[in-house]
């Protein structure tokens, strides 16, 4: 089927660039198992990638030895020109041709007419050998950057293969073996030791070990007990297990992370489109400084030949070619996004790469960010005019109708909620806790902002307590409260640690007990921290930060803190397998919980932004200097090879350079 261009609204096309066309041959090499690559519709093997360029690279060879060292009598006039012709077609021709259907397209001053009218020129000035040199090393480097950005997206592309395609089924008790596609909700798989989950579901055995790597980037083992959420790409690692499907194929944590990363290098870096742009303007005129090369030096200059005034600009043209920054940039910011996906940490797009790469504060919630959310009761005290057994069973109704992890903690320590217990007039009353009408009389839990806004008395300083506090208040009356308690991740300290020596300025912000997270804080190091707060309050922290014209990263879970999250430059979610939202909300996923990825996504996005940096500068500074030697006629068409091909492959080599280092 023939290709059908994109374009904007305003007619512009969106398709079939330079970095379009690189990308989408990597996309094709890096198909059926990394071992084919596809070049017009024709498939071939990496190595035959390589063939135009070893007979052109043969045919040239043999040439320069029949010019120079091995004369030939018959090598002369037309056998000669001819034979490097012959050179030229297998690397010149479909350049030739790029540039051809470019022109058909709009696209005139691309990247494949500079080097065609180089060459083209090259020969028409009797420098044949020069005239294919460069367009053998033209070819043989975008081979490279067809490998370098396939090697750039292994790491990303690696994920598309943790879902597997077949899953086994029980029906009537025997097993049956389907496309995970086709699975619905509520059917039973039956996964063996080693076997990967296709689908996420509830684990219907008493325990299970899994490999989580696919979805946190660390291969550490999670055992599950019945009843727990399992999830597609985990590794099954003992005995056979059984799960059954509680989400459809399409809709897995998995397939919305494979989503989110296939999208991620849509969303371009600021430095990308800004290189795009440049090409664009950068191109035409470097072609019409090349015209002015040759033709201006007519008028000013005595013993003018159009021949070597001809060459000058000809060897301008090769070395002014952009194609070190269109696809070294690019190829950066894919190291970036794979190194990161490597580690769990799922960018929404390469922009967020250089956001993180500026961050000046991180400010972060407590629960399920610095702490683990796992919450259990410490102390319950009731009045003595009150039946405990009662009061609680009461509460844990209530909290019954929370996700929140306090009401986790509350029901686990109570247990099974009394269904006897008939609750009216429920209400989540935001930042405060929950009210409920039972047996005609108001049952309030929550903090004891709660108390006060509905004027109930107390004889207890709240401030006196560390850990959090479940205010009950039942028939207007002050009933007792619940302690609560959360423990700190154990990469807290060490997160925070590593975010000052960024010079990262850290923040925390919670709506639990101020008492509390001052504690948590000072534990960790952080300076500022507040607490008690509602969601327009965190709102309004944020903006103070933002009003000394500093760059603010979020760190909570995506959903409750939305307001703030939109307000940040950048927003984290902490654990996206635990919610889709998370996923859905935040810039930066984290999979798996651990704080000090914070410090790492901003070291990446640093690292990226810095080698992003080095390839702009060197290309400018190369191409530059030898723009100038070639317009003054000191380069050849060799230095001008080594300015835009070798400077192309050096920036390369830079940008892969991410992918091997430890974050």
């Amino acid at each position: 089927m023939e290709h059908q261009h994109k374009y904007d609204a305003t007619g512009k096309q969106l398709c079939c660039t330079l970095e379009d066309k690189i990308n989408h041959e990597s996309e094709k090499h890096s198909d059926d198992d990394g071992h084919n690559h596809e070049h017009s519709h024709e498939s071939t093997s990496t190595f035959k990638m390589f063939v135009p360029a070893i007979i052109s690279f043969t045919l040239l060879l043999v040439a320069i030895g029949f010019d120079n060292y091995f004369t030939q009598t018959w090598f002369k006039g037309w056998v000669r020109i001819g034979w490097y012709i012959l050179a030229y077609i297998p690397v010149g021709l479909p350049v030739v041709k790029e540039a051809v259907g470019s022109m058909r397209k709009g696209e005139i001053f691309s990247e494949f007419l500079l080097m065609s009218i180089a060459t083209i020129g090259a020969f028409a000035i009797g420098e044949y050998p020069e005239g294919v040199a460069v367009m053998l090393f033209y070819a043989i480097g975008e081979i490279f950057q067809t490998l370098a950005v396939t090697r750039a997206k292994s790491n990303i592309k690696s994920l598309l293969d943790q879902r597997p395609d077949e899953v086994t089924i029980l029906e009537n008790k025997m097993a049956k073996i389907i496309k995970a596609s086709e699975a619905k909700i509520g059917d039973i798989i039956q996964l063996k030791a080693g076997e990967k989950l296709g689908l996420d579901g509830e684990l219907l055995s008493e325990t299970a070990s899994f490999n989580t790597a696919a979805l946190t980037g660390e291969s550490k083992p999670d055992t599950k007990s019945k009843g727990e959420t399992v999830l597609a790409g985990m590794i099954n690692l003992n005995t056979v297990s059984q799960v059954k499907v509680t989400t459809a194929y399409t809709d897995s944590k998995l397939s919305k992370i494979l989503e989110l990363v296939q999208n991620a290098t849509a969303q371009k870096a600021p430095t990308e489109l800004f290189i795009r742009k440049f090409a664009k303007i950068y191109t035409p005129i470097v072609v019409f400084l090349a015209v002015a090369i040759c033709v201006l030096p007519m008028l000013f200059v005595d013993n003018y030949v159009f021949s070597e005034w001809l060459y000058r600009a000809l060897v301008f043209l090769v070395i002014s070619c952009p194609c070190a920054l269109v696809i070294s940039i690019p190829l950066g910011y894919f190291g970036g996004i794979g190194a990161a996906s490597k580690n769990g940490i799922l960018f929404k797009g390469s922009n967020f790469l250089d956001v993180m790469a500026t961050i000046q504060n991180v400010v972060m919630d407590k629960t399920g960010t610095m702490t683990e959310g796992v919450f259990n009761v410490q102390e319950v005290v009731i009045k003595p005019e009150f039946d405990k057994n009662e009061i609680l069973r009461m509460v844990n109704a209530l909290e019954g109708q929370s996700t929140h992890p306090v009401a986790t903690a509350i029901h686990q320590f109570v247990g099974t909620i009394d269904t006897s217990i008939v609750l009216q007039n429920t209400e989540e009353i935001s930042g405060h806790g929950l009210k409920a009408t039972v047996n005609g009389k108001e049952l309030l839990v929550g903090n004891f902002k709660l108390m006060d806004k509905f004027s109930i008395s107390y004889d207890i300083d709240p401030t006196s307590i560390v850990y959090t506090l479940i205010a009950i208040a039942y028939d207007s009356k002050f009933a007792g409260y619940i302690t609560i308690a959360d423990s700190i991740k154990e990469d807290a300290q060490i997160t925070i640690e590593m975010l000052k020596s960024l010079g990262v300025k850290t923040t925390m912000l919670s709506g639990d007990k101020n008492t509390e997270v001052q504690f948590v804080a000072q534990k960790l190091g952080i300076v500022n921290a507040f607490g008690d707060l509602l969601p327009e309050d965190k709102v309004n922290k944020v903006k103070e930060i933002k009003s000394k014209k500093e760059t603010v990263a979020f760190v909570g879970d995506g959903v409750n803190d939305a307001p703030v999250v939109a307000l940040s430059d950048v927003g984290i979610a902490m654990g996206g397998l635990g919610s889709d939202a998370t996923i859905e909300t935040a810039d930066v996923v984290i999979q798996d919980d651990k704080p000090s990825k914070i410090a790492m996504a901003i070291n990446i996005g640093k690292q990226t932004k810095k080698i992003v940096w080095q390839n702009i500068g060197l290309a400018f500074t190369v191409k530059a200097i030898v723009l100038i030697l070639g317009a003054g006629g000191l380069a050849t068409m060799w230095e001008a090879v080594f300015a835009d091909v070798g400077v192309a492959l050096l920036a390369i080599l830079n940008a892969v350079r991410i992918q091997k280092m430890k974050f």
